[in-house]
């Protein structure tokens, strides 16, 4: 490709993601209070997340095996689309008030949210090795403006549900079909040429410097490099999904409104991806190893803030779950560098597909024991438990980055 179009494809990447950001945000904001609803009971709170996330899994191994056989487009397209039939399978076990219903649509929604994240490895097919981190981000940074916008627009949108004679909570699902269904209408018919075209999905001449020596197997830097980038997004991820799940569940119980628990959500989502563009920079700088460690500092700050912060402070809360997604962002964006730059063109996109279903799995862990411990113990022990997990990043990121000789992925 020349230089022009992969500035075209990364522009229709970024057009999609700012559509299917709003899809993204619906089961952040209300799929716990949803089912909390349906099913009575706080402790089961955590279940939608768990849901969504494990429907991610799943997705992420169908996207990932698609894009290595078919191409980025179609893996892409084919997950939204499953995105648009779980949100339409949620808002109608809403109005059937059904269950049975409910969880499998949460699963194939999943497939959506796991399509958003996704989209971040066609990015960095599109950059030489020493600007992927700012790919990543710019892919990323695109997500902010559906993301933030889609919480803040549960009042809105629940009224429309209303007066459609669907529960106010369903609302932000039908956003997310319309969200999905139009990022999968702009990649069918702009993603062309093929990020990812046919002489990349198989063995052929290594292009970068991520690949090995023809015949030989992974090296041992590669190896690292591949663990310590999903270790790093495995435990950001389970953190944070466990501590923005629930809450929205301690604003409620503390006389807060869905407004309010819309606003401090969207304020979150938004510093999950609004640092991306300084991010990816400083992950090409000074390299993803010390944006790793700083991801589990942040989020230990966010833990014990969010620990300490009376119940009824909505600035205080509010400001331990931007540091929540600024960790995540460093988290993602670091470990996706990783795992890049350690994975060769002929197997990369089944391999990513596989790293996100660890990714995934995290989150659905932490989204179901959210619950229970909240339940149990109550939300400061919740957040203080996620911060001394994310603190292991640290250790985790300094390790590897002793065993690569303080080398900068670049």
């Amino acid at each position: 490709m020349n230089g022009a179009v992969p500035r075209r494809l990364l522009a229709v990447l970024v057009f999609s993601q700012v559509l299917s950001g709003a899809g993204l945000a619906a089961g952040i904001t209300v799929g716990a209070l949803l089912a909390e609803d349906m099913l009575g009971s706080t402790g089961l709170a955590g279940v939608p997340s768990a849901l969504f996330t494990a429907g991610s899994a799943l997705g992420a191994v169908a996207i990932g095996r698609l894009s290595q056989r078919w191409g980025r487009r179609p893996g892409l397209v084919l997950g939204y689309g499953a995105g648009v039939l779980g949100s339409l399978g949620v808002v109608a076990a809403a109005a059937l008030n059904s269950v049975l219903l409910l969880f499998p649509s949460l699963l194939v929604y999943g497939a959506g949210t796991a399509t958003n994240l996704m989209a971040r490895y066609a990015g960095a097919e599109l950059a030489p090795p020493d600007r992927r981190g700012r790919a990543v981000s710019t892919v990323l940074f695109a997500t902010t403006l559906g993301a933030v916008a889609g919480p803040n627009l549960v009042t809105v949108t629940g009224d429309l549900a209303l007066a459609w004679g669907v529960p106010r909570l369903a609302g932000p699902f039908l956003l997310a079909a319309a969200a999905f269904g139009a990022a999968a209408a702009v990649l069918a018919c702009l993603l062309r040429p093929e990020p990812l075209p046919s002489e990349r999905r198989a063995d052929g001449p290594p292009d970068d410097r991520t690949a090995s020596p023809a015949g030989s197997g992974p090296t041992a830097g590669q190896r690292r490099g591949l663990a310590t980038g999903t270790a790093v997004m495995l435990l950001t991820q389970l953190v944070m999904i466990a501590l923005m799940t629930m809450t929205p569940v301690h604003l409620r119980a503390h006389g807060h409104g869905t407004g309010t628990a819309g606003l401090v959500i969207a304020l979150h989502v938004g510093a999950m991806f609004l640092p991306s563009p300084l991010t990816g920079r400083w992950v090409d700088r000074a390299g993803p190893h010390r944006v790793a460690a700083a991801s589990g500092v942040t989020l230990l700050a966010a833990g014990l803030l969010a620990a300490l912060a009376p119940p009824h402070s909505v600035p205080g809360l509010t400001v331990a779950l931007v540091l929540l997604g600024v960790g995540w962002n460093f988290g993602l964006v670091s470990g996706t560098a990783l795992v890049t730059e350690a994975l060769p063109p002929a197997r990369r996109a089944a391999s990513q597909g596989l790293v996100d279903v660890g990714i995934a799995l995290a989150g659905a862990t932490g989204g179901m024991a959210s619950g229970p411990l909240l339940a149990t113990s109550g939300f400061p022990v919740l957040a203080l438990v996620c911060g001394v997990l994310a603190a292991a990043v640290v250790p985790v990121a300094v390790l590897a980055a002793r065993g690569d000789g303080g080398t900068r992925c670049s």
